[in-house]
């Protein structure tokens, strides 16, 4: 017979932070002779993390030759064992009897590095970009050497040719206002500025000596600020003709290299052509927004080229006068431009860097590869290669054309008696023979530069990296 039913004692009803409470209290029971202490760490694994830090942070001590280790000499003896490669390789497991030591931690291991052209033909592929995939089965001292890397593939960016350093050889004095132009002689017999003491003067380019002084402006010259453009005739010294239309100061002025026609842009934002004869305007090409700052002209299409404060470059059509392309790549003012005298094409400086273009469709090649970090007020190109910038804080680069590497950094010295802030280059213009630059100034002065003869590839070397990227901006 079954005895009778245990009766079941009844279970108190408990609040759940009284439960909760209980569990913590038996958690702080079990734990409490190791609260706040960490657990011993297991010598074993104390072990295998040590062994695996030496051969990952030590491995090229380890190797390196003339160090007595016998298991690496062994390794190399029999040709047998395989050790991971160098630091500067990436490597592949050999066959399956590697040593022990490579099958413990390192068998699956790739190292990386630079890349150049090996002479062993242990080579099973390159990756992407210059690292090279070296088979770990070659001999130990085959890997340790340079002759287990890939050649880098090398850059498409044209190498600049060397050119001599340039040095001031001659300063001259004798105006008394800024010098903002400056012209050359056809028969690089002599040079005239314009200044801002409204006179023009005429220099011996030989000796620097002042030969001939014309007034006839009452503002300061550029083509002129009071808005007038003269033609003088130097064999009676006198103006000639005069040619009004501009609404403002003329800052720029180009003469057409095969036929009679003179183009003035200024702060009107017109660039006027003239018939220098008649004194007739030919045409007034509107399109820019800003002051027409730079012009220049060649005898095929496009003929005329202006730059302009609103940032943008135009090319002009000079049969009808219109515009024939925009060119909107620069950031800030275009100050100053530049044509090869051989090449077709032409450089143009702004605040935020020098770019060049191909002439007859203004395609962008490149921008110089370096940035002069300044206002660029005149730049000048001769048919060596060689490119000129003046800034505004009175720095003078010389960079080559091809590549636009900026070979050498010059910046002048103000005259005794003037400010510091008077470094200001304003023009610049080479003779007819490309050896001589002339540089004009805010300090008054004008100064005269050439090549250092004493200059070689040994004491001037070449410093040039090349860029990774072409940048646009």
């Amino acid at each position: 017979m079954p005895g009778p039913p245990l009766e079941m004692e009844p279970v108190e009803p408990q609040s759940l932070k009284k439960l909760s409470l209980k569990s913590l209290k038996r958690a702080l029971d079990l734990f409490s002779p190791s609260h706040g202490q960490f657990a011993a760490p297991d010598s074993e694994s104390k072990k295998i993390r040590l062994s695996h830090k030496i051969n990952v942070e030590y491995s090229g001590i380890k190797t390196a030759p003339g160090q007595p280790l016998k298991q690496v000499n062994s390794c190399v003896a029999d040709d047998k064992c395989r050790v991971s490669a160098p630091s500067n390789a990436l490597a592949l497991t050999g066959p399956a009897d590697s040593c022990d030591s490579q099958k413990e931690g390192t068998q699956n291991a790739l190292l990386v590095g630079p890349s150049l052209q090996p002479k062993t033909q242990n080579i099973v592929g390159t990756s992407g970009k210059g690292t090279a995939m070296v088979s770990a089965s070659a001999p130990f001292s085959e890997r340790l050497t340079t002759s287990a890397i890939i050649e880098r593939i090398p850059s498409k960016w044209p190498r600049p040719v060397w050119h001599r350093p340039w040095k001031n050889y001659r300063v001259i004095s004798g105006h008394l206002g800024w010098v903002r132009s400056v012209a050359f002689d056809p028969s690089n017999n002599w040079f005239c500025t314009g200044s801002a003491d409204r006179t023009i003067k005429i220099w011996d380019v030989a000796s620097g000596r002042l030969k001939l002084t014309l007034t006839g402006h009452i503002e300061q010259i550029r083509a002129g600020d009071d808005k007038q453009v003269k033609c003088w005739d130097l064999e009676q010294n006198k103006v000639i003709r005069s040619y009004h239309g501009h609404l403002s100061g003329v800052y720029c002025l180009a003469l057409h290299p095969t036929i009679d026609i003179l183009l003035t842009g200024g702060r009107d934002s017109v660039c006027r052509v003239w018939d220098i004869r008649t004194k007739m305007q030919i045409f007034a090409l509107s399109g820019h927004d800003n002051t027409v700052c730079s012009v220049f002209t060649r005898p095929t299409d496009p003929e005329v080229v202006t730059g302009s404060h609103d940032t943008t470059i135009k090319f002009w059509d000079l049969r009808y006068g219109k515009t024939m392309s925009t060119l909107t790549h620069h950031k800030k003012s275009v100050r100053a431009m530049a044509p090869h005298p051989k090449e077709h094409s032409f450089a143009s400086a702004s605040a935020d860097n020098i770019k060049k273009f191909s002439l007859s469709k203004g395609e962008f090649l490149h921008n110089m590869l370096s940035q002069q970090k300044t206002i660029i007020n005149t730049m000048a190109v001769n048919e060596d290669g060689v490119m000129a910038t003046g800034g505004d804080n009175g720095s003078l680069w010389f960079w080559d054309w091809r590549s636009g590497h900026n070979f050498q950094q010059a910046h002048t010295i103000v005259q005794p008696g003037s400010l510091d802030s008077e470094a200001g280059i304003y023009a610049l213009s080479y003779d007819v023979t490309g050896t001589r630059l002339v540089s004009c100034e805010a300090d008054k002065t004008i100064k005269m530069w050439k090549e250092d003869e004493t200059a070689t590839e040994q004491t001037h070397p070449l410093n040039f990296k090349p860029p990774k990227d072409i940048r646009r901006f």
